[in-house]
């Protein structure tokens, strides 16, 4: 009974804040515009300036795990390519093939992922988690452009292509990262005045993202089909995380880290999945109900998948 509390007080503060937020926006404090500059803030600025700060910080020495990135990368790789074929065999329509295959592998990591590894593991978890992010993101958005693209491919080329090679290029969150990565490595002195501004600034990112997690939610969203929109949910929440428990275990990957990589591979599927759908003539109704899906049962896979951990010694 004192582990299940101890796991409540790790993921229910992460789902009470969003929960938050799908209150504030029920009761007319923000709006969509709101929302959707907070998204804004949140992605090129206060996220970057987090993970420069936590990364460029640490002991890069000590917190990179090269096992434990070619586990996660193996585990997004894998279901990607299963996934993938499983929709070309059930014969899904193009539009719908890819959104399924983009469900079940890209998941919300620098919203959900790093709030749940901080609660789970301090400060040092945070870190690793997110520099394992910093590496895992440009695998993501290329997966997830392939899933997208491939399903069209004989058509008419897309012309939004040249838009999300530039996005997978330019992502703040991968410049960030790069930057705290050669920063850490080089271990380069972060001036005082430096390092308390960014202290300061950092610690807004996480309640931001999360308050804004929770007022895009909405049940309006579950539409299409939601068989097949469970079945992705089933896979990014269940599957995922335990091959990557698979791969890392095989690897040899231990401790936090394993703990982890199993964590950051149980993320709920990302928002930015519904965008990228629209974007690249995906079914954008299936993709914002495998988001607003898996975000909503992550409560429970993520409280289960802690008590694995935890009953493990993690």
């Amino acid at each position: 009974m004192v582990l299940f509390f101890d796991i409540l007080n790790i993921v229910l503060p992460v789902f009470l804040v969003i929960a938050l937020g799908w209150l504030v926006r029920k009761w007319g404090l923000i709006d969509a515009s709101f929302l959707s500059s907070t998204n804004r803030l949140v992605y090129y600025i206060c996220l970057p300036i987090l993970l420069f700060y936590k990364i460029g910080t640490a002991d890069f020495g000590s917190n990179f795990s090269p096992r434990l990135v070619v586990g996660s990368v193996g585990a997004v790789g894998l279901t990607f390519l299963l996934s993938y074929l499983y929709a070309a065999f059930r014969g899904y329509p193009a539009a719908v093939h890819g959104v399924f295959s983009q469900g079940t592998f890209r998941g919300n990591i620098a919203y959900m992922g790093l709030a749940i590894a901080l609660n789970a593991y301090g400060e040092t978890g945070l870190t690793r988690a997110g520099i394992l992010m910093g590496f895992l993101v440009p695998f993501l958005n290329f997966f997830a452009i392939l899933a997208l693209i491939c399903p069209h491919r004989g058509q008419s080329e897309h012309g939004g292509l040249m838009f999300w090679l530039k996005q997978l290029a330019l992502n703040p969150l991968i410049i960030a990262s790069f930057l705290g990565v050669c920063w850490s490595y080089l271990a380069l002195d972060m001036p005082l005045l430096f390092e308390r501004s960014l202290n300061i600034a950092s610690n807004m990112a996480l309640p931001l993202a999360l308050l804004a997690i929770g007022g895009g939610f909405s049940l309006e969203k579950l539409r299409g089909d939601l068989l097949i929109a469970g079945l992705a949910t089933g896979v990014k929440l269940v599957w995922m995380p335990v091959l990557a428990a698979f791969l890392l275990v095989s690897l040899g990957v231990e401790g936090m880290d394993l703990g982890i990589g199993v964590l950051i591979a149980a993320t709920p599927a990302a928002t930015a999945n519904y965008i990228m759908a629209h974007e690249l003539r995906g079914d954008a109704e299936l993709a914002g109900a495998i988001v607003m899906l898996s975000t909503l049962f992550s409560a429970a896979s993520y409280t289960a998948a802690l008590l694995l951990l935890r009953s493990q010694g993690l």
